[in-house]
């Protein structure tokens, strides 16, 4: 299903024989479109691909369904994607979201700025990018809807960050598959050269 507030996305997907959601609400960031979306479906989770990521794998959506499934005593409220930065210009782009995680991989704080700060310019850390793919229980992204936008998610412009401010628990899945996130006019044109070849 295709969640949107856009007429002409609408339009588009029904012509090609998708099933959309129109939203009927204003929606602050997409995550809310999704509740609003997926309300009164009768199912327990709730994958999202974010319009910005049309290179997503099967087995990165794979990766995100597992970590629920493992988690026998649902303490994970949503698990979401994360890529290794290998370049220092990935690093310091303010529209590459970054993630830093505990030692089970769930989610301490994602920043479009430089995430972990090299204070000691010899540590060996690895910096993560954050992708837009995510795999909520139906009851955290009800919630998330029901919550206020919070101090850090309106500062950085991170929706994600407000499951984090009110304590629940986002576990990350590794993946090598970069693809392209189409954030810029560059990146629109990188991902029309992708799709030709």
């Amino acid at each position: 299903m295709v969640a949107t507030d856009s007429q002409e996305i609408h339009d588009l997907i029904v012509k090609l024989g998708g099933e959309v959601f129109m939203s009927q609400q204003i929606h602050e960031c997409g995550t809310d479109r999704i509740a609003e979306a997926v309300r009164d479906l009768k199912v327990d989770v709730i994958v999202n691909v974010q319009g910005d990521e049309p290179f997503t794998h099967r087995d990165d959506l794979a990766g995100v369904l597992q970590i629920l499934k493992d988690d026998a005593i649902g303490e994970v409220d949503l698990a979401s994607l994360m890529t290794p930065i290998h370049h220092t210009d990935d690093i310091e782009n303010y529209n590459a979201v970054k993630v830093v995680t505990d030692a089970q991989r769930n989610a301490l704080l994602f920043s479009r700025c430089a995430i972990p700060h090299k204070r000691n310019k010899d540590a060996r850390v690895p910096y993560y990018k954050h992708k837009g793919i995510y795999a909520f229980r139906k009851e955290a992204l009800l919630d998330f809807a029901s919550m206020p936008i919070t101090p850090l998610e309106e500062a950085e412009k991170i929706e994600c960050l407000r499951f984090l401010e009110n304590g629940k628990r986002i576990r990350m899945a590794i993946t090598t598959n970069e693809g392209v996130e189409i954030d810029t006019p560059e990146d629109l044109e990188r991902a029309r050269q992708i799709m030709k070849s």
